[in-house]
């Protein structure tokens, strides 16, 4: 049986941390089903994804833990905003994490989770030095969150507004993201367990997790041989 979440919600108010600005530990459930559909259209184009394993299918039927992220152009002062896809396999909760330093200060926490079915969504802030990886609820602004569940599969989409890894004027969108997943009662968060750690990456580049490495820098063993053969070119030439 299918069960869904549609959440067209604004939440509110102030958490303050380093590298996110601005909201509330968000509890929503029975409603409507919603229109979420994630893929991988637009990866490393349009939109920033992370996922383990490699390039795995988020429509598929194997294991997938996937997140995208899309920002839009920054408005100053307050940052940019952020449209997020998640997906993951979980009877819990599936989480993406976002903080300027992984090994120190703050996570920001998204969670999608279910209980028996039922989808709910929630804010958390995660200690990057507490080693009983406790969560706290706490407050972000969180909007046009839409979620689904279908058996252990878990899917939601969100934005983030006003975000910036800065404290000055402008934004900045470097981050490191976390994936993860954990258990729940329904109404407690167990402990996240991270899956995936990005490291530092530009979320406003769909590319920055790419590797820009040519063909010459991947196959260091041909460069010799092609400067010979365009050297020949040219004595022939000449």
């Amino acid at each position: 049986m299918e069960r869904a979440l549609i959440l067209l919600a604004a939440a509110l108010l102030v958490y303050v941390a380093p590298g996110i600005q601005g909201t509330s530990h968000l509890s929503f459930a029975n409603a409507t089903i919603s229109p979420v559909d994630i893929t991988r259209v637009g990866c490393a184009a349009t939109k920033l994804c992370v996922e383990t394993p490699n390039d795995c299918d988020p429509t598929g039927n194997n294991s997938c833990l996937f997140a995208s992220v899309t920002a839009a152009a920054p408005v100053a002062p307050n940052g940019s905003r952020l449209s997020i896809e998640l997906r993951g396999d979980s009877m819990g909760y599936i989480a993406l994490g976002l903080t300027v330093n992984a090994s120190m200060g703050t996570t920001m926490l998204f969670v999608c989770a279910q209980n028996n079915g039922s989808f709910f969504f929630r804010t958390m802030a995660r200690s990057n030095t507490n080693t009983d990886m406790a969560l706290v609820g706490t407050e972000r602004r969180v909007m046009e969150i839409r979620g689904k569940v279908m058996g252990n599969v878990i899917m939601c989409e969100f934005d983030i507004p006003n975000v910036n890894a800065s404290e000055r004027v402008g934004a900045d969108t470097t981050f490191t993201v976390l994936l993860g997943s954990g258990t729940t009662t329904g109404t407690d968060l167990g402990a996240f367990n991270i899956t995936l750690n990005s490291g530092p990456l530009d979320l406003s580049d769909p590319t920055s997790n790419v590797a820009n490495s040519g063909i010459l820098s991947a196959y260091p063993h041909a460069v010799l041989p092609l400067l010979s053969i365009l050297s020949m070119v040219v004595v022939l030439k000449a």
